[in-house]
């Protein structure tokens, strides 16, 4: 019997499942040293989210063969100390979806009817039935920010209500879509039309206060809106702003920007109903994970694969060392290829993927290279997290159909990867390659560019070909105080055609400054790109 270490409260349906199988010893609370002086001997830990498994609590743990995080995230452990000391890592993702997506329909049901106002007034001994009247939402439109797995148990809810449902994912597929029957419709569009808007996207760059003063310009009258994901998506200030105008009607929240929330003006607001971060907070939850993490434990320890590794790699080893140098270069690709499909002024939908090898992968499985890809494509924008396990699962469950094609080598390259995504409005193919220094990028589109690129910022940059050109945009950079580290240029095809400028610079630029560079007379699209 192994040894396992709980070192967060799990329900008692996980350890029971463990002791059935092994010994185990329970022990919370404790600091880094004092889980460091437990580790002798343990051969599987388990956390939930107090407890930060660090790179000395991992190589104090010499028998450790498994950590397993009892919940969605895995923030709190160093998952690539982990990996190095050949640590298998696991998660239970979806063990809060159906408690967070019932937490959001409470919200929505709740501020459709004034419940928390309502109950506090009565509370303090007044009875106000006219001030609180509420509104139905049976035949009102609801709007959905993210339409992954939780956004999806929210709309199968709202259709049962009688509720039309709209939503807001570049990620998610027509056919996904239509599965769910649920409408897809750009971020403004959705905020014109709902009666309701509900967020369920994973917070990240791009979508960091995705609901801001310009979005809430386009809301509906009498808007009423519900955030169970991550209170950063939304812009406190323009949220208040918009309540205190009567933009919107109200607010149900669960998630604030800096947490606990107990200074925040919004948990205050007299139009706001709010919860403490509850929304994964059931026993159903707290029991599903724990099943599902000592299940995992127990496989591993059984020499099987778990249900949701985080950090495995499933080639020899042979395979892997070959697939290796192209990991990078796949998922640089995918995330360019996003990025200049989707890009600021895009409201398309990611439709398909082809993935086309050209050189010596015929017979190699290539599985890692197209969950790199993936994750180049997904991962960023996805509720879910996407790692080189789970990718292909992610990408069926938003719909996206990816094709593998093997073909010859292109010269003068050994091998080559070609990534086509397509949309509903556009296609974008990027190839790429590995020369034996990191990431070069052969072509865009039509343009062949060959281009090493220097630094995280790329400028795609359309122009007229013609004397000058670059010459504007440096003087432009200059003037932007913008270092430019790296450069290539791929003519066009024809005197009058288009040229492509891809620039490395030191910072990402402002849409503003986007805006300016457009403007330099010759110049006819700017594309920026984060890698």
């Amino acid at each position: 019997m192994a040894l396992i270490l709980i070192a967060d409260k799990i329900s008692d349906e996980g350890l029971r499942l463990l002791k059935t199988e092994h010994q185990v010893k329970i022990a919370t609370g404790l600091s880094e040293s004092e889980l460091v002086a437990q580790m002798s001997g343990v051969v599987g830990l388990i956390v939930r989210s107090q407890t930060e498994v660090t790179r000395t609590i991992i190589e104090a743990g010499e028998s450790l063969q498994v950590i397993a995080r009892a919940g969605v995230g895995i923030d709190n452990v160093d998952v690539e100390a982990a990996t190095e000391h050949g640590i298998v890592v696991v998660n239970s993702p979806f063990a809060n979806t159906i408690s967070t997506a019932e937490h959001a329909f409470a919200l929505l049901l709740a501020s459709a009817r004034n419940v928390a106002l309502a109950h506090q007034s009565l509370q303090s001994g007044e009875w106000e039935r006219s001030k609180y009247a509420g509104v139905e939402i049976s035949e009102k439109t609801l709007g959905i920010v993210g339409l992954g797995r939780i956004g999806a148990e929210v709309a199968a809810r709202a259709i049962a209500f009688g509720m039309r449902v709209i939503a807001y994912d570049p990620f998610v597929s027509k056919d996904r879509a239509l599965e769910l029957r649920v409408e897809l419709c750009s971020l403004h569009e959705l905020f014109e039309r709902s009666d309701f808007v509900t967020l369920h996207t994973a917070l990240h760059e791009e979508t960091k206060h995705i609901i801001n003063s310009d979005t809430l310009k386009h809301a509906k009258p009498g808007l009423r809106i519900v955030n169970a994901a991550r209170g950063a998506l939304i812009d406190e200030k323009a949220l208040i702003e918009a309540l205190d105008s009567n933009i919107l009607a109200h607010a149900a929240l669960d998630v604030f920007s800096e947490e606990p929330a107990i200074d925040n003006p919004l948990s205050i607001h007299p139009k706001t109903t709010v919860t403490p971060h509850l929304a994964a907070s059931t026993d159903e939850a707290q029991v599903r994970a724990a099943v599902s993490v000592a299940k995992q434990v127990i496989s591993i320890l059984d020499g099987a694969v778990p249900e949701f590794p985080v950090n495995i790699e499933t080639v020899d080893p042979d395979t892997m060392t070959k697939l290796s140098p192209y990991l990078a270069v796949c998922r640089a690709a995918g995330n360019i290829a996003t990025q200049l499909a989707l890009g600021p002024e895009s409201d398309g939908n990611i439709e398909k993927a082809h993935i086309t090898y050209k050189g010596n992968f015929n017979n190699l499985e290539t599985h890692p290279l197209r969950s790199s890809a993936i994750i180049g494509m997904l991962g960023p924008v996805t509720s879910a997290q996407v790692n080189i396990v789970n990718a292909s699962a992610v990408a069926d469950a938003t719909g996206l159909v990816v094709h593998e094609i093997k073909s010859e080598p292109v010269e003068p390259y050994e091998n080559l990867v070609e990534i086509t995504l397509f949309t509903d409005k556009t296609t974008e193919t990027i190839s790429v390659t590995n020369a034996g220094i990191g990431l070069e990028i052969v072509s865009i589109g039509d343009w062949n560019i060959d281009f090493r690129p220097v630094g995280s910022v790329l400028l795609f940059v359309e122009n007229l070909d013609q004397p000058g050109e670059v010459g504007r945009v440096g003087q432009i950079m200059g003037e932007l105080g913008v270092n430019i580290s790296s450069m290539s240029v791929a003519p066009g095809h024809s005197h009058d055609s288009k040229a492509l400028m891809v620039i490395g610079v030191d910072r990402p630029l402002t849409s503003d400054e986007i805006t300016e560079v457009a403007l330099v007379e010759g110049i006819s699209r700017v594309r920026q790109v984060t890698l």
